[in-house]
């Protein structure tokens, strides 16, 4: 008997069983069918618009897994796609009839804490790294979400809760194992392969399969100061513009954002904003937690809140907070963003506007503040570009009901349209859906000048495009 698996090109490959005993003779991971009885175990992705349906799922228990499932891919032609955690927004990590690639059980994390280093394996979460770290009062720059992958969030650039003071999770990767379309395992540093260290910062997953990162870390927690406060929304315009000018007084240690959405009823969260359209203001400061709630003190101090969660707080739950609000697989999911210089006038007019008029009540229209250590970095120094940037916006178009698809999608294309406007013409990629567009959509803003270098790198080590469900690089020809 044979089975057919999507390919890069043509109607599908047929494997027979004996290639597909030769596959799980090679792989100590799981080999699975949709027969399997392991299949629906897989760990299944972010948004409920692409769940995937492979016709093969290689769960990979190691590096020399992953070699195996890349030359058995190349092999046979096959449509491939990497899954490190699976929070794809535009479901970059999940494929329809081919061969699914999925890290979950590579989740291991090992810290250094005397080098002050930590190796994590390309099937973590942001949880797994926190939890390992902290345990020594450390934080490697990662992400807002607990759920999300370290590694697709990383190689997209990586923004949390300490950017500002540290940086993003690129700007602390000092090096990558990195299996490439070839089957040959490479180490990418700034002295080895530094042209693929350099892509791999910022360039996604277009050069290979991530294997394992080692970034530094930094003395953070395990107690940080944290702003947690929602405000009724019909109170938007002040608390948008107080917010904006208490941003402006802020040292590096802050990282801040607002945003507005809706939360269903949870015990994760305070029963005064279930269900209630609500502002959001929240912000870590990377220091001395009493010197911290000082600078976070006249947030609390605006208007008059629904609920005020702030305090100092383990970090490791400042991580989570936000986990209520992206729930994997709960939401369909479209999001759009741009970066600004600066929040003048017009665009906070045109954000509050957003704010009271969103298409359903789980979009959140947020505003996170930028700047710090992230423009210290030049935009020529690693694949990731904007390195001007004070603020980045994002319209987090997030709905239930496929009925409501055209209409959440329309908004957030109109919404991000108007804002781009007035924006430094580049965005990010990590926060960019596809609906009925190429995988290519927003690559040549995302990545402006850095482009052509990027395409060059990708002809090195991807000359065929394997690696092509991801924001594509087209190899240069």
């Amino acid at each position: 008997m044979t089975m057919t698996v999507a390919q890069l090109q043509g109607s599908g490959a047929a494997i027979s069983d004996e290639s597909l005993e030769g596959l799980r003779a090679a792989v100590r991971g799981d080999v699975l069918t949709a027969d399997d009885p392991g299949y629906a175990a897989v760990r299944p992705a972010y948004n409920a618009m692409h769940p995937g349906h492979p016709a093969l799922v290689v769960r990979a228990s190691g590096t020399a897994d992953v070699v195996a499932a890349v030359g058995f891919a190349r092999e046979h032609g096959l449509l491939l796609a990497v899954r490190g955690g699976g929070h794809s927004v535009a479901g970059l990590s999940s494929v329809d009839g081919g061969l699914l690639l999925d890290l979950a059980l590579m989740n291991g994390v090992d810290v250094d804490p005397d080098a002050r280093t930590v190796r994590v394996q390309g099937g973590a979460l942001v949880g797994d790294l926190d939890h390992e770290t902290q345990a020594f009062g450390l934080v490697a720059p990662s992400g807002v979400v607990s759920d999300t992958g370290v590694a697709g969030l990383t190689l997209g650039g990586g923004e949390g809760w300490v950017r500002r003071k540290h940086g993003l999770a690129i700007d602390n990767l000092l090096s990558a194992q990195v299996v490439c379309a070839d089957g040959q395992v490479r180490t990418a540093s700034a002295d080895t392969n530094p042209d693929l260290f350099w892509a791999l910062r910022g360039g996604g997953g277009n050069f290979g399969v991530v294997t394992s990162f080692t970034f530094r870390c930094h003395p953070v927690g395990p107690t940080v100061a944290f702003a947690g406060v929602f405000h009724p929304v019909s109170d938007a315009e002040n608390v948008y513009r107080s917010f904006r000018d208490w941003a402006a007084t802020v040292p590096d240690e802050i990282s801040a954002l607002i945003g507005c959405t809706t939360l269903p009823a949870s015990e994760h969260t305070p029963p005064e904003i279930h269900d209630v359209p609500m502002i959001v203001t929240g912000a870590v400061y990377a220091g001395d937690p009493e010197e911290g709630m000082k600078v976070i003190q006249p947030l609390r101090e605006i208007g008059t809140p629904l609920v005020d969660i702030s305090g100092p707080l383990p970090f490791v739950g400042v991580q989570a907070a936000f986990d209520e609000f992206f729930r994997r697989g709960s939401l369909r999911s479209y999001w759009k963003s741009t970066f600004v210089q600066d929040l003048t006038d017009p665009v906070l007019d045109l954000l509050v506007a957003k704010a009271l008029d969103r298409p359903s009540d789980r979009t959140f229209v947020v505003t996170f503040l930028m700047g710090g250590a992230i423009n210290a970095v030049g935009p020529g120094d690693t694949a990731y570009s904007e390195r001007s940037a004070n603020w980045m916006l994002s319209m987090d178009g997030n709905w239930t009901d496929p009925g409501d698809d055209d209409k959440v999608i329309s908004w957030v294309r109109d919404a991000w349209a108007e804002l781009h406007e007035h924006g430094t013409g580049t965005l990010y990629l990590n926060f960019t859906g596809v609906a009925d567009e190429s995988a290519t959509v927003g690559v040549a803003s995302a990545f402006g000048a850095n482009l052509d270098r990027l395409a060059a790198i990708k002809a090195t080590y991807d000359p065929e495009n394997l690696f092509r469900l991801n924001n594509n690089i087209v190899p240069a020809s």
